[in-house]
């Protein structure tokens, strides 16, 4: 009789748990169903860089522990990178193909964890970017994409391929010289 008491709850805690978790991605799917990648263009240059990655989250940036349902970048997946000068394509497994235009680039660079993903140091690569809103009430948030690079030496060439073609950031203006002399 202690047997069944004891596989019951096991039952009704592992069915508890479940029913959490669907409940918690159905509340993130719900939260972020305004936020979406682009659609590919119809013309594209010659890729620049083009590989296979694995691609492992979307995050707020700043919140690498945050997961974000973005549509077609929820899941973590098998994937193939293609930099292009018009933006950046990936295609995940299963999933819709994604852009990102150029101009919505922020900037490209190494990470070391995301989420469920702890590696040496520098081994993820993080693209951060403009979301696109449907909502006009909200404002475009940036977030980091992030990908492991299948093979040695792709996460330099994605990152300086990204930094190529990523929107320029406002540089800083050198102070003006004065003319008066040091004599």
């Amino acid at each position: 009789m202690d047997k069944w008491i004891g596989a019951v709850v096991a039952v009704v805690i592992v069915g508890v748990a479940a029913w959490l978790m669907w409940r918690s991605w159905q509340r993130r799917t719900v939260r972020d169903e305004s936020m979406s990648a682009f659609l590919p263009p119809a013309q594209r240059g010659d890729p620049l860089v083009e590989t296979e990655v694995l691609y492992v989250a979307t995050t707020p940036v700043g919140r690498p522990l945050e997961r974000l349902a973005v549509q077609g970048l929820a899941f973590r997946g098998a994937a193939h990178l293609e930099v292009l000068p018009e933006g950046v394509v990936i295609r995940i497994a299963g999933e819709p193909v994604i852009f990102v235009p150029a101009d919505r680039i922020v900037a490209a660079g190494p990470a070391t964890y995301v989420i469920d993903r702890g590696v040496e140091p520098e081994g993820l690569i993080a693209i951060t970017w403009i979301v696109q809103v449907h909502d006009p009430e909200l404002v475009a948030p940036h977030v980091d994409s992030y990908f492991r690079a299948r093979y040695p030496g792709d996460s330099a060439r994605i990152i300086a391929a990204v930094g190529d073609i990523a929107a320029a950031p406002m540089a800083p203006r050198p102070e003006p010289e004065s003319e008066a002399s040091d004599d």
